[in-house]
Protein backbone atom coordinates (compact mmCIF):
# COMPACT_ATOMS: atom_id res chain seq x y z
CA UNK A 1 0.00 0.00 0.00
CA UNK A 2 1.02 3.47 -0.76
CA UNK A 3 1.26 6.17 1.75
CA UNK A 4 2.02 9.06 -0.64
CA UNK A 5 -1.04 11.36 -0.72
CA UNK A 6 -0.93 13.30 -4.17
CA UNK A 7 -3.79 15.25 -4.17
CA UNK A 8 -4.23 16.72 -1.13
CA UNK A 9 -1.75 18.49 1.30
CA UNK A 10 -1.99 19.10 4.95
CA UNK A 11 -0.64 22.06 6.85
CA UNK A 12 -1.10 22.77 10.85
CA UNK A 13 -4.64 25.36 10.43
CA UNK A 14 -3.57 28.86 10.93
CA UNK A 15 -5.48 31.47 13.09
CA UNK A 16 -6.89 33.01 10.33
CA UNK A 17 -8.59 29.61 9.01
CA UNK A 18 -10.73 29.11 12.47
CA UNK A 19 -14.13 30.28 11.08
CA UNK A 20 -13.83 27.69 7.85
CA UNK A 21 -11.90 24.60 10.13
CA UNK A 22 -15.30 25.12 12.84
CA UNK A 23 -17.49 25.49 10.39
CA UNK A 24 -16.80 21.89 9.18
CA UNK A 25 -15.96 21.00 12.34
CA UNK A 26 -19.68 21.40 13.54
CA UNK A 27 -20.59 20.02 10.10
CA UNK A 28 -18.82 16.82 10.79
CA UNK A 29 -20.16 16.16 14.34
CA UNK A 30 -23.69 17.03 13.20
CA UNK A 31 -23.31 14.06 10.42
CA UNK A 32 -21.75 11.90 12.90
CA UNK A 33 -24.67 12.47 15.76
CA UNK A 34 -22.89 14.51 18.40
CA UNK A 35 -23.07 18.11 17.41
CA UNK A 36 -20.25 20.18 19.31
CA UNK A 37 -20.77 22.01 22.67
CA UNK A 38 -19.62 25.23 23.11
CA UNK A 39 -16.59 23.46 25.24
CA UNK A 40 -15.71 21.09 22.02
CA UNK A 41 -15.75 24.47 20.18
CA UNK A 42 -13.40 26.53 22.73
CA UNK A 43 -10.85 22.97 22.61
CA UNK A 44 -10.89 23.52 18.64
CA UNK A 45 -10.24 27.23 18.65
CA UNK A 46 -7.63 26.61 21.05
CA UNK A 47 -5.76 23.74 19.19
CA UNK A 48 -6.15 26.40 15.69
CA UNK A 49 -4.69 29.32 17.56
CA UNK A 50 -1.60 26.89 19.11
CA UNK A 51 -2.81 27.65 22.91
CA UNK A 52 -0.57 25.75 25.48
CA UNK A 53 -3.51 23.78 26.93
CA UNK A 54 -4.28 22.61 23.55
CA UNK A 55 -0.61 21.71 21.52
CA UNK A 56 -1.44 17.74 22.43
CA UNK A 57 -4.07 18.32 19.52
CA UNK A 58 -3.01 19.79 16.80
CA UNK A 59 -5.78 20.61 13.89
CA UNK A 60 -4.58 20.25 10.56
CA UNK A 61 -6.39 21.50 7.70
CA UNK A 62 -6.40 19.72 4.17
CA UNK A 63 -6.17 21.48 0.90
CA UNK A 64 -7.12 19.86 -3.07
CA UNK A 65 -5.54 22.69 -5.60
CA UNK A 66 -5.10 25.38 -2.94
CA UNK A 67 -8.68 25.19 -1.78
CA UNK A 68 -9.47 23.55 1.91
CA UNK A 69 -11.67 20.55 1.29
CA UNK A 70 -11.00 19.17 5.13
CA UNK A 71 -9.30 18.82 8.14
CA UNK A 72 -7.74 16.08 10.93
CA UNK A 73 -7.41 16.36 14.64
CA UNK A 74 -4.58 14.98 16.23
CA UNK A 75 -4.45 13.74 19.87
CA UNK A 76 -0.96 12.81 20.97
CA UNK A 77 -0.33 10.63 23.70
CA UNK A 78 2.17 8.21 25.50
CA UNK A 79 1.63 4.95 25.69
CA UNK A 80 3.94 2.18 27.53
CA UNK A 81 2.03 -0.34 25.45
CA UNK A 82 3.15 0.76 22.86
CA UNK A 83 6.69 2.00 23.21
CA UNK A 84 6.22 6.13 23.39
CA UNK A 85 4.25 8.00 21.38
CA UNK A 86 0.53 7.14 19.94
CA UNK A 87 -2.29 9.18 18.86
CA UNK A 88 -6.04 9.23 18.06
CA UNK A 89 -7.13 10.47 15.12
CA UNK A 90 -9.91 12.29 17.18
CA UNK A 91 -11.65 13.90 13.90
CA UNK A 92 -10.75 13.10 9.97
CA UNK A 93 -13.53 15.10 7.73
CA UNK A 94 -13.65 16.10 4.04
CA UNK A 95 -16.38 18.33 2.41
CA UNK A 96 -19.25 16.44 0.83
CA UNK A 97 -17.95 18.15 -2.44
CA UNK A 98 -15.28 16.13 -2.60
CA UNK A 99 -16.24 12.90 -1.24
CA UNK A 100 -16.09 9.90 -3.37
CA UNK A 101 -13.11 10.20 -5.49
CA UNK A 102 -10.71 8.72 -2.92
CA UNK A 103 -9.53 11.69 -1.22
CA UNK A 104 -10.45 9.95 2.19
CA UNK A 105 -7.66 7.63 1.97
CA UNK A 106 -5.29 10.14 1.03
CA UNK A 107 -6.75 12.70 4.07
CA UNK A 108 -6.13 9.27 6.26
CA UNK A 109 -2.32 9.09 4.67
CA UNK A 110 -2.45 12.60 5.53
CA UNK A 111 -2.66 11.93 9.26
CA UNK A 112 -0.31 9.09 9.56
CA UNK A 113 2.38 11.64 7.75
CA UNK A 114 1.78 13.87 9.87
CA UNK A 115 1.57 11.87 12.91
CA UNK A 116 4.75 10.42 12.18
CA UNK A 117 6.89 13.19 11.61
CA UNK A 118 6.00 13.83 15.00
CA UNK A 119 7.30 10.41 16.17
CA UNK A 120 4.09 8.61 17.05
CA UNK A 121 4.39 5.28 17.06
CA UNK A 122 1.03 3.73 16.84
CA UNK A 123 -2.37 5.67 15.31
CA UNK A 124 -6.02 4.71 16.50
CA UNK A 125 -8.70 5.94 16.14
CA UNK A 126 -12.64 5.51 16.71
CA UNK A 127 -15.66 4.62 13.90
CA UNK A 128 -19.47 5.30 14.62
CA UNK A 129 -20.55 1.83 14.52
CA UNK A 130 -23.32 2.54 11.99
CA UNK A 131 -20.17 3.69 9.24
CA UNK A 132 -19.31 0.50 7.54
CA UNK A 133 -17.56 2.75 4.55
CA UNK A 134 -15.28 4.75 6.66
CA UNK A 135 -14.78 1.17 8.87
CA UNK A 136 -13.69 -0.63 5.85
CA UNK A 137 -11.66 2.62 4.33
CA UNK A 138 -9.87 2.82 8.20
CA UNK A 139 -9.00 -0.92 7.64
CA UNK A 140 -7.62 -0.53 3.84
CA UNK A 141 -4.81 1.60 4.84
CA UNK A 142 -3.79 -1.06 7.77
CA UNK A 143 -5.58 -0.09 10.75
CA UNK A 144 -7.12 -3.24 12.89
CA UNK A 145 -9.80 -3.98 15.12
CA UNK A 146 -8.71 -4.02 18.60
CA UNK A 147 -11.46 -5.85 19.60
CA UNK A 148 -11.43 -3.75 22.80
CA UNK A 149 -14.38 -1.29 24.05
CA UNK A 150 -13.50 2.28 24.09
CA UNK A 151 -15.33 3.56 27.43
CA UNK A 152 -15.14 6.92 28.67
CA UNK A 153 -15.81 8.90 31.97
CA UNK A 154 -16.64 13.00 31.91
CA UNK A 155 -14.83 14.57 34.95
Amino acid sequence: MSETASRLQAALAVPGEHATVIDMARTFHTEDGHPMDAAAEAAMLASIHGHTDAALAPTYVLRLNGATVGFFVLSLGYSPEHGGMDAFIDDIYLRPAVRGQGLGREAVVCALAAARARGVRVMMLEVEKHNDRAYQLYASVGFVDTERRLMRRYL
